[in-house]
């Protein structure tokens, strides 16, 4: 045959051909020669590695190339072209010399598998894995395992192939077992997974936990109940119940479902109750009786199907049937040819055993599961927790109008809760059984119980005096009364020494032991006695409770007023004496108050002198938080029966033992009362008092208000604006405007020009000492009626990071004014005469009042000063009362011209000093 032109050399191969016939083992010549004829025609680039791959057999690089060039060439092809079978000679060459070359092999199997050769792909995977290390396997298993799952492929081949690969990596079982499941396989695919499971060994490449591919095998069991044998259902899913708890209820329905596809409906159904009666959630318990509830419908709808069918069977053949009765009752006695089943469907045809009508029965069956389901429902709780009471009465109330049951439920419940791990409180399961005979009339059945119930040991001695007390409220009931007060004596009897001996040596004390120090109980008891006794038995109950030291505020209180009802006063008044004496505030704060107005109202005048002594007792023994009724109580007294005097000494007591913030209305009190019974004057001496108590500066400046308001009141003008100077210096003009405006008003109406200006110079002044106090401190530190000290100060300008260089200073400048300023609570005057200019010391020196005074010229004011006349009108001295008198006598004893200059006006010794 002709060799066609365009194969031959060209005239620039010449080059190339000369030097591979000096050197044909060159694969570097043959390379470049390739590469050269990169765009020429196949034809010619196929002769060139037909050559080249004839002189270098083993070169992978030629045969890679070659081999990829005509895969390329093929792929538009169709499978059926002859180029395919020239493909695969071409790798069968290439594989003589390259069979361990992985890759070659690769190509290979994949053109093979997309050609659709089955049994030629095959044979060539298993020549694959002969002739690779096993080290490469995986690279073929992994095209393997692709051609056997395509369509076509015979089952068995695919079996056999997943089971080699099994043999060399069984990791990937689980490929296999949805394999078998998609080929629908069930049997083998079962018991691959249940070995799986057996395998404690076995870890899934998939990330499946042990439970998920439980869950599949029950369901691949269930659902394919008929094709799957040999293995033990019922075991396997049982054995997964117990180890799975969180999948109970979804494991149960599984099993039954087993047995209904396997159409063993009532074993069905004794795996659903079984189901209901073990689980101990409620979501497991709902899947199950759900399921449960479904069958029972699904099967009465099936049934009512087929009975409608059958029915129009037998419509259509009645006539027939009817006519040859007779002949096919002798024929079914002579006829030996019908088999078992026929002869048994003819005899039993009409008795109503053998009845296929059965829906009723069905019907009466779904009806008493949906009744047993809040049943059930509480059996699911109570396993959960049988200790838990309070399901036991709820279980109670399920089987209400059935005493029977009741019964049945209140036993059951009281053998099975423990009351020391009872989640509630286990002694009403006894009251609400003895209250169940109770209501039904049997008293003496009620009595056994209670008599039971109080044998029980407890948790708390409470659960245990409530049941004396409620066996006692049934006898109540019943007007046992005498029987009633015979239990709570016997009840509240103090064990003997003996048994006290016993319990100490058993080591174990129940809580009878401690029954007769139960304050309910005794409680309880007094009340009977109140009732049902005489007044001994019940003054003997209520000192046994004193002796026992369990006693209440509101017994003593309970205990006096049954002596008062029957007229036993001082022995009432003893009682309250033990308790003030027995308790500690706050506790006896409700006793004394009773006591000193139970006293106060029987004796009245009669005994004064005990019940100031009662109120002097009360008094020291609270708490000042607790001291400002008592007082009160008090001073009523004294204004009632005593003196007005030591009613007044009451009030002054009070004001200095109650707290600082009872004090300002303490103080008004005080006022109100001394100005009711001694006149408005009587209360300037309280005023100051106030003034100089240490109120804080708050309560300060508003007693100091109110004490200006009554010397205006009173026409003293001069005192009241001393009373304004004197107050100024806890008003910051910033923050307390409403004080300058009070003080505004008051000058205009009653002042004159030289004392408005002396208003205003002392605002000024306040304001200058208020601005040196907090120039450098935080805004949060100059709130209102907050004073800081230099230590404070310091620490927090330390805080605040200022050096201590600029500390020491800021301190030297707020030393003099601070160790000058007299402090309030010790060197506090009321300087009202002075009015602010001038403050007196106790040596008599004066000392400049403010530091921040602004000096205004002396000529300018000189003149018209001197010319004013001021005529001053005497106050009578009836409006003074009593300090009147004082004021006299301090003249005429001390005199001077120091002393009678300190008591006149801010004007007048203004004008004094510039006359000098």
């Amino acid at each position: 045959m002709a060799i066609s032109q365009e194969l031959y050399p060209s005239q620039d191969d010449l080059l190339y051909e000369e030097e591979l016939l000096r050197n044909p083992y060159s694969l570097k010549l043959w390379w470049r020669y390739l590469i050269a004829r990169s765009d020429a025609p196949f034809k010619k680039r196929r002769t060139i590695y037909e050559r080249a791959v004839k002189a270098l057999p083993g070169s992978y690089k030629l045969w890679y190339a070659y081999l990829r060039e005509r895969l390329e060439l093929v792929r538009n092809f169709p499978i059926n072209h002859s180029e395919y079978e020239t493909l695969n000679n071409t790798f069968e060459r290439a594989l003589v010399t390259m069979h361990k070359m992985p890759r070659i092999w690769i190509l290979y199997l994949q053109s093979l598998t997309e050609q659709k050769l089955v049994t030629r792909t095959r044979r060539t995977f298993d020549r694959a894995l002969c002739a690779l290390p096993v080290q490469q396997h995986d690279r073929v298993w992994e095209l393997y395992l692709v051609f056997v799952s395509q369509r076509g492929i015979p089952i068995q081949t695919s079996l056999r192939v997943y089971r080699r690969y099994l043999l060399y990596d069984p990791t990937h079982v689980e490929d296999f077992i949805e394999f078998l499941i998609n080929s629908k396989l069930w049997q083998e695919a079962a018991e691959r997974l249940a070995s799986v499971l057996n395998d404690d060994q076995f870890r899934s490449i998939k990330g499946k936990t042990k439970h998920r591919l439980w869950l599949e095998l029950c369901e691949l069991l269930t659902q394919r109940a008929t094709e799957v044998s040999g293995l033990n259902v019922d075991a396997i899913i049982r054995g997964g119940i117990k180890k799975f708890t969180d999948e109970v209820g979804r494991l149960w329905t599984s099993l039954a479902d087993y047995y209904i596809r396997r159409t063993l409906h009532e074993k069905a159904r004794d795996v659903f109750e079984e189901g209901m009666q073990t689980v101990i959630t409620v979501r497991d318990f709902s899947v199950i009786f759900d399921s449960y509830a479904q069958f029972e419908e699904s099967m009465l709808a099936h049934k009512m199907e087929s009975l409608v069918s059958d029915e129009e069977e037998e419509e259509e053949n009645g006539t027939m049937e009817d006519n040859g009765s007779e002949e096919e009752e002798e024929d079914v006695r002579n006829n030996v040819d019908l088999s078992v089943a026929e002869l048994e469907k003819k005899i039993l045809n009409g008795f109503w055993l053998h009845d296929a009508n059965d829906v009723d029965l069905r019907l009466a069956r779904l009806d008493h599961l949906m009744d047993r389901r809040p049943e059930l429902a509480n059996s699911v709780l109570l396993r959960q927790n049988p200790h838990n009471v309070e399901q036991w009465h709820r279980r109670v109330k399920l089987f209400e109008g059935n005493p029977t049951k009741q019964i049945l439920t209140y036993t059951q419940a009281v053998k099975t809760v423990d009351p020391m791990q009872a989640v509630g409180k286990p002694h009403t399961l006894w009251v609400a059984f003895a209250k169940l005979y109770e209501t039904h009339g049997d008293i003496a059945n009620a009595r056994v119980i209670f008599d039971k119930a109080v044998q029980v040991n407890y948790k708390t001695v409470d659960n245990l005096a409530s049941l004396w007390c409620e066996w006692a409220e049934m006898e109540l009931r019943h007007k046992n009364f005498r029987l009633a007060l015979e239990l709570m004596s016997r009840a509240t009897a103090e064990p003997s020494v003996e048994v006290k001996r016993r319990v100490a040596a058993d080591g174990n004390q129940p809580v009878q032991m401690r029954l007769h120090k139960s304050l309910r109980l005794w409680t309880f008891y007094v009340d009977l006695e109140e009732s049902l006794g005489t007044l001994e038995s019940t003054r003997a109950v209520y000192e046994r409770i004193l002796d026992l030291r369990i006693a209440t505020p509101q017994i003593i209180i309970n205990y006096a007023l049954l002596l008062e009802e029957h007229k036993y006063f001082e022995d009432a008044f003893k009682v309250y004496e033990k308790g003030t004496q027995i308790f500690k505030y706050p506790h006896v704060k409700d006793i004394w108050i009773t006591y000193l107005s139970k006293f106060v109202k029987r004796y009245g005048k009669t005994k004064l002198e005990r019940a100031r002594l009662l109120f002097e007792d009360a008094v020291k023994a609270a708490p000042a938080d607790a001291k400002k009724p008592l007082y009160l109580q008090f001073a009523k007294l004294e204004e009632d029966y005593g003196l007005a005097k030591r009613a007044m000494k009451v009030y002054d007591e009070a004001t200095k033992a109650v707290p600082n913030h009872e004090k300002l209305s303490m103080y008004e009190i005080y006022i109100a009362r001394a100005a009711e019974i001694f006149g408005i004057p009587k209360t300037r001496e309280i005023y100051e008092q106030a003034i100089e108590s240490g109120l804080p500066d708050k309560d300060v400046k508003t007693m100091c208000l109110k004490y200006a308001e009554l010397e205006k009141s009173l026409g003293e003008i001069d005192r009241a604006r001393g009373v304004y100077v004197f107050a100024s210096q806890f008003s910051d003009p910033r923050s307390d405007a409403e004080f300058w405006n009070k003080w505004h008003e008051f000058e205009v109406q009653h002042g004159n020009e030289d004392t408005f200006r002396e208003m205003l110079r002392i605002k000024r002044s306040v304001s200058a000492s208020y601005s040196q106090t907090h120039f450098i401190l935080p805004e949060y530190m100059m709130q209102k009626d907050q004073r800081l000290s230099i230590d404070e100060a310091k620490d927090k300008l330390k805080q605040a990071g200022v050096p201590e260089d600029e500390m020491a200073a800021l301190e030297r400048q707020l030393a003099p004014a601070v160790n000058d300023t007299p402090s309030k609570d010790s060197n506090r005057k009321v300087g009202f005469v002075s009015a602010g200019i001038e403050s007196q010391t106790d040596g008599g020196i004066k000392v400049t009042a403010n530091h921040e005074d602004i000096e205004l010229p002396e000529d300018s004011d000189s003149e018209d000063e001197a010319k004013v006349e001021i005529a001053q009108k005497e106050v009578p001295a009836a409006v003074f009362g009593d300090l009147a008198n004082k004021r006299k006598d301090t003249e005429d004893d001390e005199g001077g011209d120091k002393d009678s200059e300190s008591r006149l006006g801010a004007l007048e010794r203004i004008k004094r000093q510039k006359k000098v």
